[in-house]
């Protein structure tokens, strides 16, 4: 990140950094790293998949009261949250720290985790084992040190993130959390690493596009109208279209489907489109090509055709995740820019689809991050994460976290050792 960084922000996260108890909770990381692993290992040995997160959930409820934390409860969809008191002369402001912890995976994958030296092997272990554990070795820290922050910070293991899960938990936190208006930073867990910081969510509409019709013989009803070749000419009609460059934009046809015989007149073919782009109005103007393509398409074969032999078809959003963006001059990304400076670390802001881009889409300063260490095969069964490095993510984070919550109520002020 090249950009200037405010002397209050440098000056803030040095200030912390310097601080007794800000040692205390570096050290508890630097001497942990086998109880972090240990909670990892058993994190990604209980089964997460899509709309099916309970028993990791509950497995995360019991850790957080372990380690201390207030208020813990599961929220009605499923989400896991405790809260880390802050200052109790400063309530009207929180700051989120937030991992999903739902995985790719069906419910009869087997996961069996394999730990050589500091490398763990496991379906998940990585997205989001890391994260996950990023959480509890945050506010074991915190709480080792006796920390007090000014202001509630907010941990959240949240449900939905992969896939169809369409980011229904954070969805719902941001819906209805009680403390949802007060939030001033939302600080995202997701994976390993310590030089990306996402700070683009990237947006997304996925579609559903059927089309039915009588069906029948391949020989004795040949003049009637095939789903799949009227949807293949939406298609290509769609294949045509110049994207923009700049913002980015895609669309792609991830699958198609219909048809039971090669020698039968399909009654329905079925399409799902994914559309991306950072901005808004790219994925309105594709949506609109979307349906204007599918309609010409049916339309055009209907001509001339009785109603009861003509196609019929409907197009459902499946997915939608909005775009956002974190502004540089926001304190949050202000403080990210000292805190890599301060630990001698060269972030680059990157444009990915996170738990973030629900406060990012609706203003709420947001961005995610990874939670230290390595790792590689993401959604596959042999997937693996790498220790070594883990420490100094989690104090970028830790330290992150701490800027943020130093400056409560719209006010750019530190907290003395004595309360921190």
């Amino acid at each position: 990140m090249s950009a200037t960084i405010p002397a209050t922000a440098f000056a803030r996260v040095g200030q912390l950094a310097s601080q007794r108890r800000v040692h205390e909770a570096f050290g508890w990381l630097h001497l942990h790293e086998q109880q972090i692993m240990r909670w990892q290992q058993e994190v990604v040995s209980v089964p997460a998949p899509p709309f099916a997160e309970k028993a990791r959930a509950d497995w995360l409820c019991e850790k957080f009261r372990e380690l201390g934390l207030d208020d813990v409860y599961l929220d009605e969809i499923g989400n896991v949250i405790g809260t880390y008191r802050g200052h109790s002369l400063s309530q009207e402001a929180c700051v989120l720290l937030s991992a999903h912890i739902d995985t790719v995976f069906p419910a009869d994958t087997p996961i069996v985790p394999h730990l050589e030296g500091t490398r763990l092997s496991a379906p998940g272990a990585c997205d989001n084992g890391a994260g996950v554990v990023a959480l509890l070795a945050i506010a074991a820290a915190l709480r080792h040190a006796r920390i007090q922050p000014l202001c509630d910070l907010i941990f959240i293991g949240n449900v939905g993130e992969e896939g169809e899960g369409n980011l229904r938990g954070m969805r719902h936190l941001y819906e209805h959390a009680p403390w949802r208006h007060r939030i001033a930073a939302h600080v995202v867990l997701d994976g390993a690493g310590h030089e990306i910081a996402v700070t683009h969510a990237l947006g997304s509409k996925r579609y559903q596009v059927t089309l039915h019709g009588p069906g029948g013989h391949s020989w004795t009803d040949s003049e009637r109208l095939n789903p799949i070749m009227i949807l293949s000419r939406a298609i290509a009609q769609l294949g045509e279209l110049e994207l923009h460059g700049s913002p980015r934009t895609t669309l792609n046809v991830g699958t198609i489907e219909g048809g039971t015989s090669v020698n039968a007149i399909p009654e329905r073919a079925m399409a799902r489109f994914d559309a991306r782009s950072t901005d808004a109005e790219q994925l309105i103007g594709l949506e609109v090509d979307l349906h204007r393509a599918v309609e010409d398409a049916v339309i055009e074969a209907n001509r001339g055709v009785r109603k009861d032999l003509a196609l019929r078809f409907t197009i459902d959003t499946i997915g939608d995740r909005p775009a956002g963006a974190l502004p540089e001059h926001t304190t949050l990304f202000e403080n990210l820019r000292a805190v890599d400076r301060h630990l001698g670390i060269r972030t680059e802001p990157r444009i990915a689809s996170t738990d973030a881009n629900i406060p990012l889409s609706i203003g709420v300063p947001a961005i995610s991050l990874g939670a230290g260490g390595d790792g590689g095969g993401i959604h596959t069964r042999g997937e693996w994460y790498d220790a070594r490095g883990r420490e100094l993510g989690l104090r970028r984070i830790l330290l992150l976290l701490l800027a943020c919550s130093s400056i409560g109520n719209g006010r750019e002020s530190m907290q003395d050792d004595s309360s921190l």
